[in-house]
This record gives C-alpha cells, sequence and structure tokens, in this order.
C-alpha cells in the first residue's frame, strides 16, 4: 500500500501543485529540487512538504513507496539512478495525476500554446462560482483560490494540458494521459523548440489529442487561430469555434478594450446573448473568456440541478448554491457576476507593488506572441505612461535562435527595453543561440531604447535612478528572475 510518495524536481509548478494535492489526500510527502524560488517554494511550505535542495541518493532514504518523477529530471539525475537500483515503484506526473485524482471525474482540459493558465484559472473560478464544487489543477496559482489546486466533491476536474514531454520514459505530451472529455484548444504556434523539431512536429501532438476526445465529448476552438481550424475535421466529437473573427460560432462583437478591461457583445451564431464585460485586459484575454463561456454554454445541462445540491465550502465560507432548473435569465446573470469577479493569476500581469508612482509588475511571457500580447495589454491598462520591458530569456525556446526577429517587433512596443543577461544551462549548449547584441541592435532599429547583457542588480542600479512617476515596469521571465522585483521595489522605496 502506497503510503510515502518522494518527488524528484519538487518545486516546478506542476510537481508542486501535484504534491499539495497528494498530502490534501493523507499521503506522506517530500521533494528535492535544485532552483528553489517563490511562489512555488512558498506553497509548499504553507502545506508542510519539505524540500530538500539538491538532488542526491540520500534524498530517498527512507525508502519512499512510490517516486514521481519531474519531466525536466534525467535518466541520470542521482535519484533517478538510486531509485532505479532500488526497485522502487515510479510515475510521471500525468500517470499520477490520471491514477490518483481523474478516475471517476470528467476531465476539462484546457490547452494551446498561449493562454492555457489564465483560461485553466478562469474555467476552473466559473465553475466554482455556478455551484458546481469542481476540483482543478493549474500551472500558476489563481488569486480567488490562493492555491495551484482544489480538490472539490463535483463531477468535473479542469486540468491545464501542456503539450511538453513527459518524463525521460514518456517522450509524448503530458496531456495525452489526461482522459479528456471536453477540451478548449487556444491555439497553436510553434514553442519547446528543445523537443519539438518545428510546427508540423508539434501539430501532431494536437492531432493525437483532438483524436482522444471522444464522440460524446466537445471541442472547443480558438477560431481566430489558423493551425487550431486545421485540427476541426479531425475531431470525432461536436465542435464549436470561438472568437473575434465573423465565421466564429461563438464571437465577440462591438470589442472595446481599455483600462479598466474589456466590453463587448457576445454572439451565438446570429443569438445576441448581451453585453459582457471582464477586468482582464488584452485581446488575448478576451480570446481566452471566450474559450470558458463556450464551454460554459456548453454544459447548461450540467449547471442546473433538480433538485439543487447542498451550498460547500470553500476556505470556510459556504460557496454559492447551483442554478435552478430553467432559470435562463438567472444563468447568465450568474455568469457575467462570476467573470467580473475573477481576480486573476499569479505572474499573469501581476502587479506586485507600486512605490513613488512607479508601478513593477510580473509576468510569465516568454515566447514572442505572448511578449507583444502582454506589452499592448498593459500600454491599454496605463495610458499615456511608459511601458518598460524588462525581459529574461529563459525558457528553452527564447534562449535560442528561433526566434530572433519576432523577439525583436515584440520587444520594441515598448517605450524601452532591458536585457537580462541571457540564462544558458547545459540543454541549450549545442544550438543556435540567441544573439543579444543583434536583439538590440534590431530593438534599437525600430526606435526603442535597449540595454543588453545586464545581471538583476544591474539591472535594478540601471532602472532607478532614471524612472519617473507614472513609468510602469514590466517584468517578464518564466523563471524567478533573481527576485528582481521585490529588488526594485526596495530600491524605490
Amino acid at each position: 500500500m502506497t503510503q510515502h510518495i518522494h518527488l524528484i524536481a519538487i518545486c516546478g509548478t506542476a510537481m508542486g501543485t501535484l504534491a499539495g494535492m497528494l498530502k490534501e489526500k493523507g499521503y506522506t510527502v517530500t521533494g528535492s529540487d535544485e532552483n528553489v524560488y517563490p511562489p512555488m517554494s512558498e506553497m509548499l511550505a504553507k502545506w508542510g512538504i519539505p524540500i530538500l535542495k539538491g538532488f542526491r541518493p540520500e534524498n530517498i532514504k527512507p525508502r519512499p513507496d512510490l517516486v514521481i518523477v519531474g519531466n525536466a529530471v534525467s535518466k541520470t539525475n542521482p535519484e533517478v539512478t538510486a531509485m532505479l537500483g532500488a526497485g522502487i515503484p515510479y510515475l510521471s506526473l500525468p500517470q499520477a495525476l490520471g491514477r490518483y485524482f481523474l478516475e471517476g471525474k470528467r476531465s476539462l482540459v484546457v490547452t494551446g500554446t498561449h493562454g492555457k493558465t489564465t483560461t485553466t484559472s478562469l474555467l476552473a473560478w466559473v465553475l466554482f462560482d455556478l455551484g458546481l464544487d469542481p476540483s482543478f489543477l493549474v500551472g500558476g496559482i489563481p488569486q480567488n483560490f490562493g492555491a495551484s489546486f482544489r480538490l472539490g466533491s463535483g463531477e468535473f476536474f479542469v486540468v491545464e494540458g501542456d503539450e511538453y514531454d513527459t518524463a525521460f520514459f514518456d517522450k509524448g505530451p503530458k496531456f495525452l494521459h489526461y482522459r479528456p472529455e471536453r477540451v478548449i484548444l487556444t491555439g497553436v504556434e510553434f514553442d519547446h523548440a528543445d523537443i519539438y523539431r518545428d510546427l508540423e512536429h508539434l501539430m501532431q501532438s494536437f492531432r493525437r489529442l483532438v483524436e482522444l476526445i471522444p464522440p460524446g465529448g466537445r471541442l472547443y476552438l480558438c477560431g481566430d487561430n489558423e493551425n487550431a481550424l486545421k485540427l476541426k475535421s479531425l475531431a470525432r466529437c461536436p465542435v464549436m469555434t470561438y472568437g473575434t473573427e465573423g465565421a466564429c460560432d461563438l464571437r465577440a462583437e462591438q470589442i472595446r478594450l481599455g483600462p479598466s478591461g474589456v466590453e463587448f457583445r457576445l454572439m451565438r451564431k446570429n443569438e445576441d446573448l448581451g453585453e459582457f464585460r471582464s477586468p482582464l485586459p488584452g485581446r488575448h484575454n478576451l480570446q481566452n473568456l471566450l474559450g470558458v463561456i463556450a464551454m460554459i454554454l456548453g454544459m447548461e445541462s450540467s449547471l442546473e440541478t433538480n433538485p439543487p445540491n447542498p451550498p460547500f465550502s470553500k476556505g470556510g465560507k459556504m460557496g454559492p448554491p447551483p442554478l435552478k432548473k430553467g432559470d435562463r435569465g438567472g444563468f447568465f446573470h450568474r455568469l457575467q457576476s462570476s467573470i467580473l469577479k475573477f481576480e486573476g493569476v499569479r505572474r499573469r500581469q501581476e502587479v506586485r507593488g507600486v512605490v513613488r508612482g512607479v508601478t513593477v509588475i510580473d509576468d510569465f511571457a516568454h515566447h514572442p506572441t505572448a511578449v507583444a500580447e502582454t506589452i499592448e495589454a498593459i500600454r491599454r491598462r496605463y495610458p499615456g505612461q511608459k511601458v518598460w520591458a524588462i525581459f529574461e530569456p529563459r525558457s528553452n525556446t527564447s534562449r535560442r535562435a528561433v526566434f530572433q526577429k519576432d523577439f525583436a517587433k515584440a520587444l520594441a512596443l515598448a517605450g524601452e527595453v532591458i536585457l537580462a543577461k541571457v540564462f544558458m544551462p547545459e540543454k541549450v549548449k549545442d544550438a543556435p543561440l540567441l544573439d543579444e547584441k543583434q536583439l538590440a541592435e534590431d530593438i534599437q532599429r525600430l526606435g526603442t531604447p535597449v540595454k543588453e547583457g545586464l545581471e538583476v542588480d544591474e539591472i535594478v542600479e540601471d532602472i532607478v535612478p532614471r524612472v519617473k512617476e507614472g513609468d510602469v515596469l514590466l517584468v517578464m521571465s518564466n523563471g524567478g528572475f533573481g527576485n528582481i522585483h521585490q529588488k526594485l521595489l526596495e530600491r524605490l522605496s
């Protein structure tokens, strides 16, 4: 019988989340990692899960009943070597999620190159606020819940479906293990150049996912994305497209983007569903929102319960009662109310603080499309104010040369750009690498001031004397970035 579970590389967002879920389910949980930084390190401490720093054979003593191996962990990892030598059973994260949590649940998967975390978080929140008591696992921390997972008593499990590979012993994408009944696909662009050769190679993984959806399931595709639309004909289930284009089944019209978010009229084919508003900034977040609304509209029968389920508890507070059968007006009112109450996700355009009129924002953007959309969204939120883009090329793709020109165009949308020194671990040493000096020259040629090759403390010392009241410091990295956000706030004060 499994009692003690050890996780190798526990501080990855998904791994740390799984650790918390296992702990809540009653298992003894331990873990190890080399890179320990917030917010996951803080969450693990809150859950009472010890982190062993570094990878050492002695970390799996006393012998655990099961080891869960993170996808970035190699077969030569000292703990993996000891685990294999001792004959300890092991699983990947997706396998463990399927075994311990998805059994008996209806799996709602959110996937795509961009917007997965925000869309998954919003879907989980709306289902909760509509009274369905869902479970969820997301690659971030939704502000409404304050945790990256929830184990509810309802029938739905919402999971962020990652196209990255599963483990050293399973090179297929993670989302193939998630037993999808219904899927939101936010769009496909080339990414993860460390594991995919090109766009066609990446599309193969998404084809396999679409073909997994059963005939009784549903697929919700972003109709604004050409690559997503190419997958429509592969589905064995009904498909709904959503977006801002006229051909989409569900679409936003009369769109108004501004500092307070977005307002639009929602159309389902020729049916006018009324005005909607959301505090989430930017056109990309509008598409994320439409994906959630599309799935919710396809689940109206599940959202109506007769007799109603009893209210449930969230952090000691009673959750809302479910909708009554046939109350369509109440359904749309509650849906709009839920959307307005969504508070976003940590590290997704998260305001970390305001000091002397200078706003410091943290964002996870690391793909050129996400960088461009994030800068545009922040410019709309803070009209007339200077936006500094402080960018750390840290992901396995952004450190490569594959998006050299695209990054220049994206970053040049800012008022000024600071490029951190490129983070270079062993994994990308043999690939054609991002030329930071050339990137800076290209940004400068597009008319945007830029500095490159700075360490974290150098960035802080360079920026703080030059910022003015009203400036916005937009920090973009998919790593901890040396806690630069806090250093900027402390230096400003």
